[in-house]
């Protein structure tokens, strides 16, 4: 039988020069194997080491994101529905003088030397099998994960692998953080689809510079702003992004205040949202791809953009849109006529907020050209009880969600007749419609410009009543209903009811039948009315707990309830009780 080679010698493990070197004398190699122990002589070790087997691909049961391999082909499977993303919302401010830190030491050689005896070491301390330490880091938080790389080489590489095989990342970029900090987190991930950036800082063209560079096969980019960040590009900038990434499919982007105008030219984009958009000189549309467009403007009263040009040409290049949202305080009645004439057939939600001038005449025309709606939103609008009259005429069979908030020409018995003409309504909104003239509402924001002319400009009396009887009917909305003095709700599948704000709303006049109601929403309500609302549901959850089995007397003449000990019958199993419980509702008060 053959001998096993003598490893060489080695050098000192702790850097020793050649002067400490000849005074230990020659280093000799370990007569056992570093792996399982055992002698070297005639032994054939079967213990892999971590580094032989990190090569191997996890199965794809077992990975969250596909891992990309040299050999593969070009071609990106599938997506796995178990896929995580890399969130960083949850680092603190630290953190981002460890992502700026120097990137690490790039490895030229996959496979390594069996007779190292410090990766022998780190096979015993650690000797996981790939799988199983794939499973392990895919379950770390990034933190956890930039900290596993620490540990040796085979799980710095393991930390690589989960890195690039990422393919949604979400970064918190905080106030005063250059572009490398973006940048280091997009070269660890060159194969992400998905990027979601919450901007603390400015967001200028080096960044987006950055984000084109580094993600080639980007298909989603979401920006967001908090505070007084701001994206700093222009509308060209822009168009050249979207026009050079060629599988970009969703793009939204809040803070667009400089864009300045934009011609966007994509055969892949389908979903496009814009906000804080300010007088824009020209808004080119050139996406047959796109479905869905939400546009919301600043409200300042300077805005020069020609919303009935831009919807002109929305109508002209993008046949295949489904869902329009639009936001703005200069929406008026010939931009409704310009969108009916594109004649979108597939036409399915549009939302025109802030309207003031949509009238009724508006809603005619909406009327007339999209009869399959299934989401309609006038809040802000100037619409009347005529106007509703007209949505439920043309949309019985189709609409699901009505939103009307804002709306000051809006009273009680519209609504009754909106609930009651619309036996498919699922969702409605009918904040600040039914309001006293004379009080201020609490929750006004000072951002939203509306509020104070939809509450001069209503003219309702209060002590208005409101019954609604619904079977299909699960959130409800009368935020701000300040003229609201009595309601009596009947809706079987309502889960969500928001009564913020609605002071003059009598205790003694509330009557909530609702079995599977969960949450109530009653700041700003009055003490009495709040403990109105929390006995009522209570009552109702007490009710539904009673699952004693029923039983007949001796003679048959009725029924009654009987414990479980007592009965002879067999209770009711486990899971069939499990259906009929509920979770009790909750009086939000914040």
């Amino acid at each position: 039988m053959d001998r096993p080679p003598i490893p060489a010698a080695l050098p000192p493990a702790h850097g020793g020069d050649a002067a400490d070197a000849a005074k230990h004398g020659k280093k000799r190699g370990s007569y056992n194997c570093g792996r399982c122990g055992l002698p070297k002589k005639g032994h054939n070790c079967t213990v892999k080491t971590l580094a032989s087997t990190a090569d191997a691909t996890p199965d794809s049961s077992l990975s969250v994101v596909s891992v990309p391999s040299a050999a593969a082909p070009s071609l990106r499977k599938p997506s796995s529905n178990l896929r995580r993303a890399l969130s960083f919302d949850d680092l603190d401010e630290r953190l981002p003088v460890v992502d700026r830190s120097e990137p690490d030491e790039e490895v030229d050689s996959d496979v390594f030397d069996e007779t190292d005896p410090d990766l022998d070491l780190d096979a015993d301390a650690c000797g996981l099998p790939a799988r199983l330490l794939w499973e392990v880091m895919r379950r770390l938080p990034p933190p956890g994960l930039l900290s596993a790389a620490k540990v040796c080489k085979g799980w710095r590489d393991t930390a690589k692998r989960m890195w690039r095989a990422a393919e949604e990342l979400k970064i918190r970029v905080p106030a005063n953080v250059p572009v490398g900090f973006v940048a280091s987190m997009l070269q660890k991930c060159p194969g992400i689809v998905r990027l979601s950036l919450r901007m603390e800082s400015d967001f200028d063209s080096t960044m987006l510079a950055c984000i084109a560079f580094s993600c080639p096969n980007l298909e989603c980019m979401e920006i967001l702003t908090f505070d007084t960040a701001t994206i700093r590009i222009n509308g060209d900038e822009l168009g050249r992004f979207v026009a050079d990434k060629k599988s970009l499919k969703s793009l939204k982007m809040e803070g667009c205040s400089n864009l300045g105008g934009f011609v966007l030219c994509s055969s892949s984009l389908s979903t496009l949202w814009l906000s804080d958009l300010h007088s824009l000189s020209k808004m080119v549309f050139n996406c047959p791809q796109l479905r869905e467009v939400s546009l919301e403007f600043s409200c300042q009263e300077n805005d020069s953009t020609d919303l009935k040009t831009m919807i002109e040409g929305l109508g002209r290049s993008c046949l295949r849109l489904q869902n329009i949202h639009i936001a703005s305080i200069w929406l008026s009645h010939s931009a409704v006529l310009a969108l009916t004439a594109a004649q979108l057939r597939g036409l399915r939600m549009l939302s025109l907020v802030l309207g003031s001038e949509i009238t009724d005449a508006s809603v005619a025309a909406i009327a007339s050209s999209y009869p399959n709606l299934e989401l309609l939103d006038l809040s802000g609008s100037g619409i009347s009880d005529s106007g509703i009259s007209m949505i439920c005429n043309v949309f019985p069979d189709t609409l699901t969600r009505l939103l009307l908030a804002l709306c000051p020409n809006v009273t009680s018995s519209g609504i009754q007749f909106a609930t009651f003409q619309l036996p498919h309504l699922e969702i409605m909104d009918c904040g600040m419609t039914i309001c006293d003239p004379n009080m201020q509402n609490p929750t006004a924001d000072e951002n939203n410009c509306k509020l104070q002319k939809t509450s001069a400009a209503n003219v309702h009396f209060t002590n208005q009543k409101l019954i609604i009887k619904h079977s299909r009917l699960k959130k409800l909305s009368l935020w701000g209903c300040t003229g609201l003095d009595a309601l009596y709700l009947n809706c079987p599948r309502l889960i969500d009811l928001n009564l913020n704000s609605c002071s003059n709303l009598h205790p003694g006049r509330l009557l909530l039948q609702c079995p599977n109601l969960e949450n109530v929403h009653a700041s700003g309500c009055q003490d009495m009315l709040i403990g109105a609302i929390q006995s009522q549901v209570h009552d109702a959850s007490a009710d539904m707990e009673n699952h004693s089995p029923s039983k007949r007397l001796p003679d048959g003449s009725k029924r009654i309830r009987v414990p479980h000990l007592l009965s002879e019958e067999s209770p009711e199993p486990e899971k069939k009780r499990r259906r009929i419980e509920r979770q009790l509702c909750n009086v939000l008060l914040d």
